[in-house]
C-alpha cells in the first residue's frame, strides 16, 4: 500500500503521504543505472561498462537516487489518489521528502483536487426552440443541386462563347508590357460569368470563338492582395481553346430513377423533403440543448481552481495545433501570420476555457445528485459505437479508452438528456424587425386595399 494519510489541507487542496517500499525503489534504481550508465565515467572501465555497485561507491550511494525517485513516483502516486479517491485536476506540489535510500521512500505532496460547486435548478427549465418547417422552394432548391451535380459537359464548336458556358483558355496578363506572377494559365476551364476572375473579364470573352487569339483589358481592384497590381491596369493576352456546355437532365420522374432509389419525382421530393425536415429538427434540438446548458453554466458558484482554466486553455491550443498541422502548418507560423504571440491567443481561449469547465462541473454535479450511472451494457455499447465509426475492433477501443473515460462520457450524455427531457420548449418571440416588417406588410396590404377601393369607387362614378 503506497498511500500512508490523506487530509484536506486548503481550499480546494489535499495533502497526502506516500511511500515506496524498498523492493520497488531498488527496481527503480536499477532502471536508473541503465537509463544513465553510458554518460558516466568511472576510472577504470569504458563508457556504460561500469557496475552499478562501483558508480554508487565511486560517486556516492545516492547518485541514482533522484532519477529513481522519477521513475517509481508516477505509478505510486496514482495509486495513492485512486485509493484516497482524490480526483487531481494538476500535478502534484509541494514535495517533502521525509526519508529516501535502500530502505524505501517517504514523501508527502500537495494535490489540486476536483472542486465541489452549487448549481441552481436544473429542471423544468424554459428555453425558446425553432418550429420545424419545411418550404417548396428549400426542396426545390435540393432538387437543382442534385440536377446540377448530374449534369452532362457537351463540347460546342459551332458558335462563339456565350454567358454562362465553360471556356477553356490560355492566359497571361502584362503590367506595363512585363508579364506578372501568377498571371498565367494553359487550358483553363472558365465558367463565364461565375465571377471567379476580376471585373471585366470573364465579360470581354463573350463572343470569341475557338482558336481565336486576343487581348483584353481590365483594371485590378484597389482593395487586391498583391499590392504591385492594386488598382493598375493591365493587359491579359488570350486564346480560346474550347467551348463546353452544361446540359441539365429533365426533373421528371426518370430523373428520379438516375438519382436515387425510388420510381417517381414525388417520391424523391418527400425524402429530400423528410432529409431536410431532420437535418433542420436535429439543429433546433442542439441549439435548444445549447441554451439549457448555458442557462446551468451560469448559476455555477464555487472557488474553481486557475489550473482548470488553463488546462483548459492547453487543450484548445493543442487541438488548434493539431488541426494546424494536419493542414501544412504549425502554431508558432500561424501566429507569426495573423500577428499574435501565445499569451494573446491564450487570452482569446479564456472566456470558453471558463464556460467549458463550469459546465463540466454542472453536469457532474446533476449526475451526483441525480445518482445516474453507467450500466455495464451501457459501457459495451459506446465501446461499439466507437469501434463502428473507426471500423476497428472493439478490444482495440478498449485498449485505448479506459472504462473511467467511457463512464465520464456515458453519465454525462445521460445528464444532459435528464435535463432537456424534464425542460419544456417556448415558442421564440418575435423579434423586433420581424415586428417592424410585420407591420409594415399590413400597412401596404391596407394601403394596397385602400387604393383598390378608390379605383372602385371611380369607376362607379
Amino acid at each position: 500500500m503506497s498511500l500512508k494519510s490523506s487530509e484536506k489541507t486548503g481550499t480546494n487542496e489535499v495533502t497526502i503521504e506516500l511511500s515506496i517500499d524498498a523492493e520497488a525503489f531498488a527496481a527503480a534504481e536499477v532502471k536508473a543505472y541503465n537509463r544513465n550508465k553510458n554518460k558516466i565515467t568511472v576510472p577504470g572501465f569504458r563508457k556504460g561498462k561500469a557496475p552499478k555497485a562501483f558508480i554508487e561507491k565511486y560517486y556516492g550511494e545516492g547518485v541514482f537516487y533522484d532519477d529513481a525517485l522519477e521513475i517509481a513516483f508516477p505509478e505510486v502516486y496514482e495509486a495513492a489518489i485512486e485509493e484516497a479517491g482524490i480526483d487531481a485536476v494538476d500535478n502534484p506540489f509541494d514535495f517533502d521528502i521525509k526519508k529516501i535510500g535502500k530502505d524505501g521512500v517517504e514523501l508527502s505532496c500537495k494535490v489540486t483536487v476536483k472542486p465541489e460547486v452549487e448549481i441552481g435548478e436544473y429542471k423544468g427549465l424554459k428555453a425558446e426552440k425553432e418550429t420545424v418547417s419545411v418550404t417548396a422552394e428549400e426542396v426545390e432548391a435540393e432538387l437543382k443541386r442534385k440536377q446540377e451535380d448530374n449534369a452532362r459537359i457537351i463540347d460546342v464548336d459551332d458558335r462563339a462563347v456565350e454567358n454562362g458556358d465553360i471556356a477553356n483558355i490560355d492566359y497571361e496578363g502584362f503590367n506595363d508590357g512585363v508579364a506578372f506572377e501568377g498571371g498565367k494559365a494553359e487550358g483553363y476551364d472558365l465558367t463565364i460569368g461565375s465571377g471567379q476572375f476580376i471585373p471585366g473579364f470573364e465579360e470581354q470573352i463573350i463572343g470569341h470563338s475557338i482558336g481565336e487569339e486576343f487581348d483584353i483589358n481590365v483594371t485590378f481592384p484597389e482593395d487586391y492582395g498583391a499590392e504591385d497590381l492594386a488598382g493598375k491596369p493591365v493587359v491579359f493576352k488570350i486564346k480560346v481553346n474550347g467551348i463546353k456546355v452544361k446540359e441539365l437532365p429533365e426533373i421528371d420522374d426518370e430523373f428520379a430513377k438516375d438519382v436515387s432509389e425510388f420510381d417517381t419525382l414525388d417520391e424523391l421530393k418527400a425524402d429530400i423533403e423528410k432529409s431536410i425536415t431532420e437535418s433542420k429538427q436535429e439543429r433546433a434540438d442542439k441549439e435548444f440543448e445549447s441554451k439549457l446548458l448555458d442557462m446551468i453554466t451560469e448559476t455555477v458558484r464555487g472557488e474553481i481552481p486557475q489550473c482548470m482554466f488553463e488546462t483548459a486553455i492547453d487543450n484548445m491550443i493543442n487541438d488548434m495545433d493539431y488541426r494546424l498541422r494536419m493542414q501544412g502548418l504549425d502554431l508558432k507560423t500561424y501566429m507569426k501570420y495573423i500577428g499574435m504571440d501565445e499569451k494573446a491567443l491564450r487570452e482569446t481561449y479564456k472566456a470558453q476555457a471558463e464556460k467549458d469547465v463550469k459546465l463540466m462541473l454542472a453536469i457532474e454535479k446533476i449526475v451526483k445528485l441525480e445518482g445516474i450511472e453507467a450500466t455495464a451494457e451501457d459501457i459495451e455499447a459506446h465501446y461499439q459505437k466507437f469501434a463502428d465509426a473507426y471500423h476497428t475492433d472493439i478490444e482495440n477501443i478498449k485498449k485505448a479508452v479506459s472504462e473511467k473515460v467511457a463512464k465520464g462520457d456515458i453519465t454525462s450524455q445521460k445528464a444532459i438528456d435528464f435535463i432537456v427531457e424534464n425542460a419544456k420548449a417556448v415558442k421564440p418571440r418575435k423579434t423586433a424587425a420581424k415586428k417592424t416588417a410585420k407591420k409594415a406588410a399590413e400597412k401596404t396590404e391596407e394601403a394596397a386595399e385602400s387604393a383598390e377601393a378608390e379605383e372602385t369607387a371611380e369607376s362607379a362614378e
